[in-house]
């Protein structure tokens, strides 16, 4: 069966995470996923604060700025979040956008060594292992968490462009792609990607959807009731999609409203 989920998106005011989760979770919403934009929300906080008002459904961050998150520090807080709820937590990271990592000095000459090198040390530390290494940008001396992950985590990395996406089929363990990836581009990522893919979808529905959508003017989405949502779906899964996040416009005005078109209108639907 393909998962679906949806993000709580950073233009959203923070006090409305915790309707969206709790709605998640009492409707059986299989994932929510918060994002870490500079400088609206904190990705780590907000998963915190949703995995505890929930039980259930799993918590997703997507994605955390490799140069912006001190690699061990990044370790410390996914280990904690996995320890306190364990099997709940899916960590995304990925390059950040270049001008924000500008803004706050953390801009690096290499995305893709710094990010390679990122991948490799975060996950060898939610191993439990001991992490020595001199790269580049990455610089740890003899780091082993105290409290590393009781069962095996999944690193996934995100972004876009055929450089990025090849490193993180080689080193990340799952692909977080962006919204604006289209069915055909899944479907060639597939032929070499061959661990778990999630793809997001840009999504309006209601009065005034397709109107929403020009206005937030991604490259490609869906506007529409649950069937056409729905088939838009099933073409990601058919094309190698695991899972689907069906991701509102920022301006959505219910939020919640949305949580319930997903699970109740547009779940029946995708096998």
């Amino acid at each position: 069966m393909t998962a679906l989920g949806t993000v709580f998106r950073p233009q959203f005011p923070p006090e409305t995470l915790r309707p969206m989760a709790e709605t998640a979770e009492a409707l059986g919403l299989e994932q929510l996923w918060v994002w870490e934009d500079c400088f609206s929300e904190s990705g780590i906080a907000a998963a915190a604060a949703a995995l505890a008002w929930t039980e259930r459904v799993r918590v997703g961050i997507g994605l955390l700025p490799v140069p912006l998150r001190n690699v061990a520090l990044a370790g410390m807080e996914v280990a904690t979040l996995h320890r306190l709820f364990p099997d709940r937590v899916i960590v995304g990271v990925g390059h950040g956008v270049q001008s924000w990592m500008g803004q706050t000095g953390a801009r690096v000459a290499s995305p893709m060594t710094l990010l390679r090198e990122y991948l490799d040390a975060l996950r060898a530390l939610l191993r439990g292992e001991e992490v020595t290494v001199g790269g580049r940008y990455v610089k740890l001396d003899r780091v082993r968490l105290d409290w590393p992950p009781s069962s095996p985590v999944k690193v996934f990395a995100g972004g876009q462009g055929p450089k990025t996406l090849r490193l993180t089929a080689e080193s990340a363990d799952g692909t977080l792609l962006v919204a604006d990836e289209t069915v055909e581009g899944v479907r060639r990522l597939r032929e070499f990607i061959d661990h778990e893919i999630i793809a997001a979808l840009h999504v309006a529905t209601g009065p005034g959807a397709l109107e929403r959508l020009r206005r937030n003017d991604p490259q490609h989405g869906v506007a529409g009731d649950a069937e056409t949502v729905a088939a838009a779906v099933r073409e990601l899964a058919d094309a190698g999609a695991d899972t689907v996040i069906l991701q509102p416009t920022g301006d959505e005005p219910d939020p919640v409203g949305f949580v319930r078109f997903v699970v109740e209108q547009v779940r029946p639907l995708v096998p």
